[in-house]
């Protein structure tokens, strides 16, 4: 019985046959045991999932800092760079509210001399309403800046995004920052507490009024 030749001239016939005598196919990757490419499952297993890069951003923040990306974190051990921004510190706000009061001192004196020896409850009214007006002036025609946050190169900007605001924000925030102080001693008080509020609110260092309106107060480098 004769039997046919599969090659010819010492070459395969069959162009899937593989010229070395096997008929699998080589894993270009390491062969059926071998690893599988980058992104695919090996045999039995999963797709090699991609890891971030340590200390990559995974909650928005600036590589794992809690604070929103558009904020530059304090303590770098340099001078902050030009046109970058940072939250405000206790003492930068506190300086800022000395200067106001300082331009609010005259019209508060000439209140003090009209009302406060006879009706000081309505000496306390009209001082709030000042107060209330001067902030939100400030705060709609000055850029969010009062004269003290001016001088010390703040601005309050909304928490959510880093700009201007909505009116109705800057409003909320002016109205429970200056009506309490309407309220004589109680008025006092929570006029204390909401300036201190910032001391151990983490990590966005908020006043009461700063939450009220949704805003943040930042210095500009």
């Amino acid at each position: 019985m004769s039997t046919e030749d599969p090659t010819e001239n010492g070459r395969p016939t069959d162009p899937g046959q593989n010229p070395y005598g096997s008929t699998a196919k080589e894993n270009p990757y390491g062969g059926p045991g071998g690893p599988a490419p980058y992104g695919q499952a090996p045999p039995g297993g999963v797709p090699h999932a991609r890891q971030p890069y340590e200390g990559a951003p995974q909650d928005g923040g600036r590589y794992g800092s809690p604070l929103p990306r558009w904020l530059t974190p304090r303590g770098s051990g340099g001078p902050e760079a030009p046109g970058s921004r940072t939250l405000a510190s206790f003492g930068e706000r506190f300086l800022a509210r000395l200067i106001d009061f300082a331009v609010l001192l005259v019209p508060s004196f000439v209140l003090f001399v009209l009302f406060g020896s006879r009706t000081p409850g309505l000496a306390s009214l009209a001082m709030a309403v000042v107060t209330l007006g001067y902030e939100i002036g400030m705060m709609l025609a000055a850029g969010q800046q009062t004269v003290g946050k001016k001088v010390m190169r703040l601005r309050v900007v909304e928490a959510d995004g880093g700009g201007r605001p909505e009116d109705g924000r800057l409003w909320a925030r002016s109205a429970v920052y200056a009506l309490p102080q309407s309220l004589s001693s109680v008025g006092a008080f929570f006029s204390l507490l909401d300036d201190l509020w910032q001391l151990w609110d983490k990590p966005l260092q908020q006043c009461i009024h700063d939450k009220a309106g949704r805003t943040l107060v930042v210095k500009e480098h």
